[in-house]
């Protein structure tokens, strides 16, 4: 089949903040897309006593959308030539640092320390989340280090699936509750699943997918506002018997990839 095809790509430079629309992309063994959750903020009392260059580590040692669904509220845009993070909320110009330097990381980490202050978790949150620790910007562009499962890779799902979740909703859901890598166009809803066990070219490069993706509360935060508005896990559940979406590849052969790129088997 030639009818399959890349409809969009996002990478989400910090774990937990704004995804960022990509006309391209590059696929790299073991990483996934370099720049993909490239940073995260860390709760302080989980943070080494070293410097920003942390490794993997659990998401529950980071603030998330799924605990502090406010974070969507915010607008963050990360220029990977500049290295400046910009953080508006409602157009209004919060922030903008640099974070090639300790004063703009601590910047953005006094930021994001006091908007969480102000803010309320989302239910049956971590115990860190509550404590309101202190948060750390941690990592560097061009490495992919905190994604939700140490190995590397990238996650897809179809536009059809997402359609089919509007109808049975009610409303529109954006695609970027999921935060997905790549939007599929060209399959039915679900077929995604199907590619479980199973290598496939997009564009030039060989990816092989090994697990659909189990969601968490973060899907019910709406992108735009920051507020829990449409109960999708109920959805999923009463709908689907289960809470999955998408699912994850990892690399085999790595290449650039872009938008139209045709995804073959």
């Amino acid at each position: 089949m030639t009818n399959i095809f890349i409809k969009q790509l996002f990478i989400h430079p910090i774990k937990g903040l704004t995804p960022q629309v990509q006309e391209s992309v590059y696929l790299k063994v073991g990483h996934g897309i370099p720049g993909d959750r490239a940073f995260a903020l860390m709760y302080k009392k989980n943070l080494p006593d070293i410097d920003v260059e942390v490794s993997w580590m659990k998401k529950v040692n980071f603030a998330m959308q799924n605990d502090w669904h406010s974070l969507a509220a915010l607008d963050c845009f990360y220029n990977p030539t500049s290295e400046k993070l910009t953080i508006k909320r409602k157009g209004i110009e919060l922030l903008v640092a640099d974070t090639s330097t300790i004063t703009g990381r601590h910047e953005v980490s006094t930021f994001f320390t006091g908007y969480l202050a102000a803010s309320y978790p989302s239910p049956g949150v971590s115990q860190s989340a509550r404590e309101r620790a202190r948060l750390e910007l941690v990592g560097s562009y061009n490495k992919t280090r905190y994604q939700d499962r140490e190995a590397g890779h990238i996650s897809l799902v179809s536009q059809a699936t997402i359609d089919n979740l509007s109808e049975i909703a009610g409303h529109i859901i954006d695609v970027r509750r999921f935060r997905p890598n790549i939007v599929v166009d060209g399959i039915p809803a679900w077929n995604e699943f199907d590619w479980v066990g199973k290598q496939i070219k997009i564009g030039n490069a060989l990816v092989e997918v090994t697990a659909r993706i189990n969601r968490c509360l973060n899907i019910e935060v709406n992108p735009e506002t920051g507020e829990r508005d449409i109960a999708l896990l109920t959805i999923l559940k009463n709908n689907f018997q289960h809470t999955q979406t998408g699912v994850i590849a990892t690399i085999i052969t790595e290449a650039h990839i872009k938008k139209q790129d045709i995804i073959q088997f």
